[in-house]
């Protein structure tokens, strides 16, 4: 077991702080449940950081100890090792249009993975399952809308979307328009209101 964790942390070591490591990556070192064992007990012993289920992270070293790696950092991992689409919750999409002044004070992620929490040192992380036209253009300014609007609804799309369309490039906004027929029919309605109307 010694020797399965050594081989665990000079692999580690190797990777830039904050990267991810999974049991499946080390399959050729030894059995699942030993990696499973190795892999929990170098982060009991604080070496790794567990940021899901089979997931563990390199700590990010500063003169002041180390630390879990950054929210957003352990989100990609997660994202990157499960092959799920996360991205940031409405009300996160919301602020950063200047369509609320409201900041998100828990770590929210909206995700087409199942719902579950991490813990990464002091923080939780929720990952929140939702429909895939959440999802849509991912990360990109017009998904960021797209989160914005689902979050405020049907009441205050049309008023949202007015100041969305002045705020978008032009080709952004026609990012959103042709993504409209994958919404549910009130943002769908609006969208085309916005860009016909």
């Amino acid at each position: 077991m010694q020797k399965l964790t050594s081989q665990i942390m000079g692999h580690a070591e190797r990777l830039p702080e904050g990267s991810a490591l999974s049991a499946k990556s080390f399959l050729h070192l030894g059995n699942r449940p030993a990696l499973d064992q190795a892999l929990s007990r170098l982060a009991e012993r604080g070496e790794l950081v567990r940021a899901g289920r089979g997931i563990y992270m390199r700590p990010v070293k500063s003169r002041f100890g180390s630390r879990p790696p950054t929210v957003e950092q352990a989100v990609e991992a997660v994202a990157q090792q499960r092959g799920e689409v996360i991205v940031s919750n409405g009300a996160a999409a919301a602020n950063a249009l200047g369509l609320t002044t409201q900041v998100p004070v828990r770590s929210v992620y909206l995700t087409s993975g199942r719902s579950r929490t991490m813990n990464l040192g002091q923080q939780t992380v929720e990952l929140r399952h939702v429909p895939r036209w959440q999802l849509a253009l991912a990360d990109r300014p017009a998904g960021v809308a797209v989160r914005a609007l689902a979050w405020l609804g049907p009441e205050k799309a049309d008023e949202a979307l007015s100041r969305i369309k002045r705020k978008l490039p032009p080709d952004a906004f026609g990012e959103l328009v042709a993504a409209a027929p994958q919404f549910p029919t009130w943002l769908a309605r609006s969208v085309g209101k916005a860009a016909h109307g």
